[in-house]
């Protein structure tokens, strides 16, 4: 793995880290919507399209269902 693709991976592990805390915290109504919708518009931009062939939507609705359970 080149060190470039080690970077994006760094960014995305740590925006989906920083989205398991939002829902979180808002989920104990410790915060409000506005971290987790500042998240979900990181992934659906075009900077993560070019870090990686995740699709956002996939995503954001699997760590949903992580933090429901």
């Amino acid at each position: 793995m080149d060190p470039y693709e080690k970077l994006a991976n760094a960014i995305i592990l740590l925006a989906v880290k920083d989205y398991r805390r939002a829902l979180k915290l808002e989920q104990q109504h410790l915060q409000d919507h506005s971290e987790k919708r500042k998240l979900e518009r990181f992934f659906r931009s075009d900077l993560f399209s070019a870090l990686t062939k995740v699709d956002p939507e996939l995503l954001i609705r699997k760590l949903n269902e992580e933090v429901v359970r």
